[in-house]
């Protein structure tokens, strides 16, 4: 099918099949790019939702996952620490918030978070939502359903868990959690009445055909918001000498997942502080939000930066006053 038709047939609400996703990988990416952001105006419109996180306890976590400088398995220069008090988190809030934001997510290194801190931690989201007007998030690990209705009721409306790579490689990258508890972990929170965020991480040693191995798993469970992060290297890390991926490539990733994915938040995120253009280009091929300041363990980009980025490119966003 030429490529022109297969977006046109996109437009009008039809699902592409793996075959064609496939097919997409061999296509001029000049006319794949400019489709796929075609496919994002109609389908998405023109509005950037930017988001934040706050790394609320750092360290030490028991997991393996080769790309974290956060595991307990590698020895990485990453501050420690326990999950902060109420008042640093809700400070950083309301600061993201005078800054234009639009989410703000906990994130928390480790498994899960333990049923009694999940309770204080309702304490927080309860706090929040009587401070500020934004939309909270939450990154807490493998967590069951009862746990997502506690946080539901409390405040927060989106929960991220990434499934980090397709099926077939996960097993390369974690070995003290499957595929199937990340799986169940997001059905437990779809279930719970909340919003999904979930992608992965590109760079990590997979192939192309398993980037897009995830984009079918994620449209099968229904996500909202896709987070790509692309790899920075961490010393001390197993993948601390992965050789990056050239940044043709990661455009024509991010084309293929907005032909998969045409109604999604499809979210530029961790690593495009490496890009020259700080990840322009890379919006421009079909992406929609991002993860704007600082990421967990590694420097972001200012959000005053990425919304004068986002703006240039005609965007709509929050208008801010920085004076």
């Amino acid at each position: 099918m030429q490529l022109n038709k297969l977006k046109e047939k996109v437009l009008e609400g039809y699902d592409i099949t793996y075959e064609e996703a496939l097919s997409l990988i061999d296509v001029p990416l000049g006319k794949l790019t400019e489709f796929a952001d075609e496919i994002r105006k109609e389908k998405c419109g023109n509005e950037f939702e930017l988001c934040t996180i706050i790394n609320a306890k750092s360290g030490r976590c028991p997991e393996d996952c080769k790309y974290c400088a956060q595991s307990a398995h590698y020895k990485t220069d990453i501050d420690e620490y326990d999950f902060l008090d109420d008042n640093t988190i809700i400070e950083s809030a309301l600061s993201n918030e005078k800054s234009g934001v639009d989410r703000f997510s906990i994130v928390t290194s480790g498994r899960r978070f333990n049923k009694k801190d999940v309770d204080k931690l309702c304490v927080t989201y309860k706090k929040l939502k009587e401070q500020c007007s934004m939309e909270f998030c939450g990154s807490l690990g493998l967590l069951d359903y009862e746990d997502f209705i506690k946080l539901k009721e409390a405040g927060m409306s989106r929960y991220h868990n990434n499934l980090e790579t397709s099926r077939r490689f996960f097993p390369y990258i974690c070995t003290t959690h499957t595929y199937d508890e990340k799986l169940n972990t997001i059905k437990d929170a779809k279930k719970a009445g909340l919003e999904i965020c979930s992608g992965g991480i590109f760079g990590l040693g997979e192939t192309i055909i398993d980037r897009i191995d995830m984009a079918f798993t994620l449209k099968e469970i229904g996500v909202k918001s896709v987070p790509i992060n692309i790899l920075n290297p961490i010393k001390g890390t197993p993948l601390q000498n992965n050789e990056p991926l050239r940044y043709d490539e990661i455009k024509r990733s991010i084309a293929i997942y907005r032909f998969i994915l045409p109604n999604v938040l499809l979210r530029l995120a961790g690593g495009r502080a490496l890009f020259e253009d700080k990840g322009k280009k890379a919006i421009e091929s079909g992406v929609n939000s991002a993860i704007s300041g600082d990421m967990l363990t590694t420097y972001g980009i200012k959000t005053k930066d990425d919304i004068d980025m986002v703006k240039s490119i005609g965007f709509e966003v929050n208008e801010v006053n920085y004076e």
